[in-house]
């Protein structure tokens, strides 16, 4: 038996249970998990708004990304053997096998990478989802040197990622934030300027660029709200949006982000952060027992990411 956070059933909270360890299928390998961390999926699913939209499979363990050590394999798993540190997202096609619990089966196809020797678990389990999507939204974005770029919800774990590959391909990254802590985190990621997004923010752009913005990065918010801060031409991507259909978008081109976390990616965000040019600020880790309230702080606000440890 192992111990998992699951959610019993729908219109149940979270809570802690002693469950049978997962045995991996052929093409998946058991994991011990070291860490997680909370991302806005499991908030959703914890509260039940992924009720068919995705198939549950009860007692759900929640959780995506993972970082710890390959237990065991199963059936036709070559690439991965007993004590390979790893790290990724649980990608799976029903809810059921998550992350938060001391064991977890995942499919080698996809969502799981080597966790190089320099990189701390903590780290490993914060970096998988939120990292994913920051680097697929920046290349939907399609960012050049001298380009500006807005991203909203930049205090985020994805936001905050986003920034620092934003200005790392050249960008002018204006970043939302509010209050001097926000404003001193975006910054110190790359973040030329900073917009408080409890303000207008179509004032506070349009003061400084009046032409409209080339490109935006939605992570948090209406999406409609900051499209017409885009110039003519110019792409917003969003991760909040199930397709560009959804937003009447006119000569701006409109992404739908979906972060698929496809091994060569996360190889790559591995080595970015093993190189010091990615950093994955943590705002506090929480053990497997602090889980629902981990969610709880989550949905108030982060900065960065929450880790959860398991030991």
């Amino acid at each position: 038996m192992m111990k998992a956070v699951v959610l019993p059933d729908f219109d149940s909270a979270p809570e802690l249970r002693r469950i049978p360890v997962p045995e991996p299928v052929e093409g998946e390998v058991r994991v011990r998990v070291h860490a997680a961390s909370i991302n806005g999926f499991d908030v959703s699913v914890a509260a039940g708004r992924a009720k068919g939209m995705m198939e549950h499979r009860f007692p759900v363990v929640l959780g995506k990304d993972f970082a710890g050590t390959v237990e065991s394999v199963g059936a036709g798993v070559a690439a991965f053997s007993a004590g390979d540190r790893v790290f990724g997202v649980v990608t799976k096609p029903y809810l059921g096998d998550g992350s938060l619990g001391e064991f977890v089966t995942v499919p080698v196809a996809v969502g799981i990478a080597r966790l190089p020797d320099t990189i701390s678990f903590e780290t490993g389990g914060a970096l998988g989802l939120a990292g994913t999507t920051a680097r697929l939204a920046v290349d939907a974005a399609e960012l050049s040197a001298g380009q500006t770029v807005l991203i909203a919800g930049a205090t985020g774990g994805v936001g905050t990622i986003a920034v620092q590959l934003a200005a790392q391909a050249g960008a002018r990254v204006i970043a939302t934030a509010h209050g001097d802590e926000e404003r001193r985190l975006v910054s110190d990621l790359g973040a030329a300027e900073v917009v408080d997004y409890r303000e207008d923010l179509r004032a506070q752009i349009r003061a400084v660029h009046p032409e409209g913005i080339d490109t935006v990065l939605h992570f948090a918010g209406d999406p409609g709200a900051v499209l017409p801060l885009v110039r003519a031409g110019g792409r917003l991507a969003s991760t909040l949006i199930m397709s560009a259909d959804q937003i009447p978008s006119g000569t701006v081109t409109v992404k739908a982000i979906y972060a698929v976390p496809a091994a060569e990616l996360l190889d790559g965000l591995a080595d970015a952060v093993a190189s010091a040019s990615l950093t994955i600020p943590v705002q506090r880790a929480y053990a497997l027992e602090e889980v629902p309230a981990a969610l709880r702080d989550f949905a108030r606000g982060v900065l960065g990411k929450l880790a959860i440890t398991v030991r």
